[in-house]
């Protein structure tokens, strides 16, 4: 028999992860400094950071953060200095010159390297695990999907997969695309309005974040 409540909550789980947000700039932001594989390694990174709230959030231990104010706002404000960092970060390379982003482009293309796959991985990684508004999300919303008579675990991971899988696709599916039109998007023009329009709003999702009450 189909659930109808795992099909409700998958098409709202489905419309919330493909409005823009945080994670689709940063993958954005990632393939457009680098390449492909970058993104790639964003979006696992960015989905780790996922895993980690919905287990806590199944076993209850997020309620200690949502219950604490001040722990709560501790994390929101790190976690929007965190993306308004990162976003600065982006603004900064826009604001290069042309001939800079030109030669740099020229270059032939290269895999990422061990270190620069880290740094990509953590990136993903920190902005979700130092988000707080995740942990509610999964505190607030998945629950009004279980029923009295379900298994509170059981249905939690259940929920936390189908989130979690549309995520996956859909920042590979963003990645996968921004890498197909890079040659277009890595003009020096194209390039330096994209950096900073992805940096603007990382840091402006930064500042909405660690502001807000």
């Amino acid at each position: 028999m189909i659930d109808s409540q795992l099909l409700a909550f998958a098409g709202l789980a489905f419309v919330i992860t493909i409005t823009p947000g945080a994670d689709t700039m940063l993958v954005m932001g990632s393939v457009l400094a680098s390449d492909r594989q970058a993104g790639i390694v964003t979006t696992i990174g960015i989905c780790t950071g996922l895993l980690v709230h919905a287990f806590l959030s199944a076993l209850g231990l997020s309620l200690i953060l949502v219950r604490s104010a001040t722990a709560f706002e501790i994390v929101k404000l790190v976690g929007g200095c965190y993306l308004i960092f990162l976003g600065s970060q982006s603004a900064w390379q826009s604001f290069q010159k042309n001939s800079a982003i030109a030669e740099k482009e020229a270059e032939p293309s290269k895999s990422i390297d061990n270190k620069s796959t880290k740094q990509f991985f953590m990136s993903g990684f920190l902005t979700n695990l130092l988000n707080p508004k995740v942990a509610l999300f999964y505190l607030a919303f998945l629950p009004q999907f279980i029923r009295p008579t379900d298994s509170l675990l059981l249905k939690s991971v259940k929920l936390g997969s189908i989130h979690l899988s549309f995520t996956f696709t859909w920042l590979i599916v963003v990645a996968v695309l921004v890498g197909q039109l890079r040659p277009f998007l890595t003009h020096p023009q194209v390039m330096r309005v994209l950096l900073a329009t992805t940096g603007f709003i990382l840091m402006g999702l930064g500042a909405w974040l660690a502001l807000e009450g």
